[in-house]
């Protein structure tokens, strides 16, 4: 009897939880299906570069299932009418999935799962795209988890899930009783892209993971992945985003490289008691504040669209302006702010649907503690442009910087723009890449290109408020402003 496996952020077939039960219980009588959902390609923070990058991801995919006798089935529309239309045409017994947890998704796989079991048609879903679920760390009196630290030691004492591998092996015949349709364009979508992008697609994502692992910037990450003008981080966030990579495929092989051990149950333990980490447990770090944001945004749905913090609901945003907010908005969205660091930053992103994470913190306390903005515009911004744009992890970054979410950067504690890029960039290698305007001006004034002697800006071909813009706000004044503003709403 036919299966159908519904892919959604799981675009691979190694190590993919609910494909693998899908073929272990029924063999080659599984039948892959994708559905172009409607309302997420016309929603309003849809980002053509992710919409290309799963395209590609797609074409991949189908490549792959047809080296095992079979082919993807591309159906396009209303998500809910397409599967039970599909699992009563091939008469499926059981749909299986991947689940996500965004609210949204949430409700959708809720209202799918009653319409499908009405009609007759079982359904699983599996864990899949986090090590953790949000409900299986808990505090000890049962609550979430609002705080990463004791997240992460809970975190990483709980036994994992292993990677599944063989399954795909036995090549099964995947045959296909209908025609779904051809993998589109972007352009057949109504997107157009101009970003430079990073390559979709399953075999990519696990060549740049054994290349980040096996070379040495998985070893030197806890020591470079801060400075953007380096190639320190992985650049895997997309393939973890469409799951073209499994969080144990990443996981596993970090542990390879850290400072802890797993025990027989499968925990971890400190190795030793040198507090410097390696460039793995940095690494796992990171994936664990990608599981943490996930279940943080599953318990609390509400910071989805507001503050997690309810208290900081009183903060005023805006000038009380609209007319600058808007220009400075515009300008922030533009890379012309007159700040280097920050116009870099939006330049890489709107060239290239990414920005490095360390560049993300700064650009978005720009944005709400010097621009006085609403953090909401920012994260709408991002998830309108990034190709590795996911709901949790954008909310959950915005919201600490803005310092409104769930163990934030405290309100006082401001980034200086030109202190972070002195720090971080400090030879304006990164500025000098993303901002031509200021390709030739001298290392002593790249983070604050105004204090250049007037003669040496003519000479640089760099004439600030002219080539270059001049900072559209002041840093010191800003901040008091900002800093008065939560003061009130605490009180």
């Amino acid at each position: 009897m036919t299966v159908i496996h519904w892919f959604r952020r799981d675009l691979r077939i190694t190590d993919n939880t609910a494909l693998n039960a899908a073929v272990s219980e029924h063999g080659g009588d599984v039948l892959p299906v994708f559905i172009l959902d409607e309302a997420l390609l016309h929603a309003k923070d849809m980002a053509p570069a992710r919409v290309q990058f799963m395209l590609e991801c797609l074409q991949v995919l189908d490549g792959q299932l047809r080296q095992r006798g079979g082919q993807l089935i591309v159906l396009r529309g209303q998500v809910q009418e397409e599967l039970l239309k599909l699992a009563h045409e091939v008469q499926a017994s059981t749909v299986y999935f991947n689940r996500d947890y965004t609210p949204a998704a949430r409700t959708r796989d809720g209202q799918i799962t009653q319409a499908l079991e009405a009609a007759g048609c079982a359904v699983k879903s599996y864990k899949d795209s986090v090590l953790h679920e949000g409900d299986e760390l808990l505090t000890g009196a049962g609550k979430p988890y609002t705080v990463f630290t004791p997240y992460k030691k809970s975190w990483l004492n709980a036994p994992k899930q292993r990677i599944e591998v063989g399954t795909w092996k036995l090549a099964p015949k995947l045959e296909s009783p209908i025609t779904g349709l051809p993998i589109p364009t972007p352009k057949l979508l109504g997107f157009t892209v101009a970003q430079q992008l990073p390559k979709g697609g399953e075999l990519i994502g696990q060549a740049m993971l054994k290349e980040f692992a096996e070379g040495e910037r998985l070893q030197r990450y806890n020591i470079d992945r801060d400075f953007p003008g380096i190639d320190g981080t992985s650049g895997l966030s997309p393939h973890l985003r469409f799951g073209t990579l499994s969080p144990r495929q990443c996981y596993y092989i970090a542990v390879a490289n850290t400072n802890i051990i797993i025990s027989s149950r499968q925990q971890l333990s400190p190795q030793s008691s040198d507090p410097k980490k390696s460039g793995g447990d940095a690494w796992i770090s990171e994936l664990i504040w990608r599981e943490f944001y996930a279940q943080v945004l599953y318990h609390f749905p509400h910071a989805n669209h507001g503050n997690f913090n309810k208290a900081y609901d009183m903060v005023t945003w805006g000038s009380g302006k609209p007319a600058q907010d808007a220009a400075h908005f515009k300008a922030w969205c533009e890379g012309r702010t007159g700040y280097p660091i920050i116009d870099a930053a939006m330049r890489q992103l709107n060239q290239t649907g990414w920005m490095h994470n360390r560049l993300r913190m700064i650009v978005a306390s720009f944005l709400t503690k010097d621009l006085l903005l609403d953090w909401r515009l920012g994260e709408s911004y991002f998830m309108q442009k990034l190709v590795d744009g996911d709901p949790a992890s954008n909310n959950g970054g915005w919201q600490w910087a803005a310092s409104t979410g769930t163990d934030a950067q405290p309100y006082f504690r401001i980034f200086n723009p030109k202190l972070q890029s002195e720090r971080f960039d400090a030879e304006g290698q990164f500025i000098r890449k993303w901002v031509q305007e200021l390709a030739r001006v001298p290392v002593e004034y790249i983070h604050e290109p105004g204090t250049m002697p007037n003669m040496l800006q003519i000479k640089v071909n760099c004439v600030v408020g002219h080539n270059y813009p001049a900072p559209i706000v002041d840093h010191a004044k800003q901040k008091d402003e900002i800093l008065a503003r939560f003061k009130v709403a605490k009180a």
